[in-house]
């Protein structure tokens, strides 16, 4: 089947989950178009209600909370994206290269990324982070690097029960290169379930990214991002105030979209019927 007749076949999950997604994507590309305000305007009195100029009120400095929302969408997404591409990138390249030469090759990977796996990841990126500052490109490579640990373990994992196939092994008695095969006979197979990962790895790095800015180690103020959002704003839940309930909804509204997306495409890649 193609891509277009597996989104129409799609069930109403998958279906609700691209409608959040797209709803996103759409608030993150077109930001400066959709948002009233600047991302770092001071449009009003601090913790103002919901009104019609102020659509989910101010925030703890007086700015827009649904431009803030707006904005975050854009930064937290792209960067999101970036650690989990880069992630998958290092990931699979190392992972494929352990399975198909095997040998000391595969147990040198497979002990480094042992010994990096065994630090809680959270903690070891606080304590990364702490120590060569939290602008975004370091931001961007220490996460990216901790999280091609898991994606290595997987891509590890497929790639040695396809490297053992015949279409493999044919392959080597053409005499092809190492990279020959990795590219053309091992990734196409192993497509289904890294896909899904990568659907669950973002996921799983976008709620990092939110964690360490909660923490005040993400990204950094003015720029707006859903977790530094709750963090700025947690003191108006004293005065009755739900301003930093919006960024955690926002948080929430999308990891449940990609979610719902990842069960369905887990769900065409085992090739079972409902």
């Amino acid at each position: 089947m193609t891509l277009l007749s597996h989104l129409r076949t799609a069930p109403l999950s998958a279906k609700i989950g691209m409608g959040m997604v797209l709803i996103t994507l759409i608030a993150a590309i077109f930001a400066p178009l959709i948002a009233p305000f600047g991302e770092t305007e001071i449009a009003g009195d601090v913790w103002l209600f919901s009104s019609s100029t102020h659509f989910l009120g101010t925030d703890s400095l007086g700015r827009d909370m649904f431009s803030r929302l707006v904005y975050g969408a854009r930064n937290t997404i792209a960067i999101a994206f970036l650690i989990t591409f880069l992630s998958f990138v290092f990931g699979v390249t190392l992972g494929f290269v352990a399975a198909t030469i095997g040998g000391w090759v595969d147990q040198l990977l497979s002990r480094m990324i042992d010994i990096l796996m065994a630090f809680p990841t959270l903690i070891f990126a606080l304590m990364v982070l702490s120590v060569v500052g939290t602008s975004i490109p370091a931001l961007i490579i220490v996460i990216a690097l901790l999280d091609s640990t898991r994606v290595f373990r997987l891509s590890r994992a497929v790639a040695m029960d396809i490297e053992v196939m015949e279409y493999v092994e044919a392959a080597r008695l053409r005499g092809e290169k190492l990279w020959w095969i990795m590219r053309h006979e091992i990734l196409p197979n192993a497509m289904p379930p890294l896909v899904a990962e990568f659907g669950l790895r973002f996921c799983f790095v976008f709620l990092f990214i939110a964690a360490l800015s909660f923490l005040g180690l993400g990204i950094q103020p003015p720029a707006a991002d859903w977790g530094g959002m709750v963090r700025e704003n947690a003191g108006a839940i004293t005065f009755g105030i739900f301003t930093p309930l919006w960024p955690a909804a926002a948080i929430a509204f999308l990891t449940v979209g990609v979610n719902l997306i990842v069960d369905w495409a887990l769900h065409v890649a085992s090739g079972l019927k409902d």
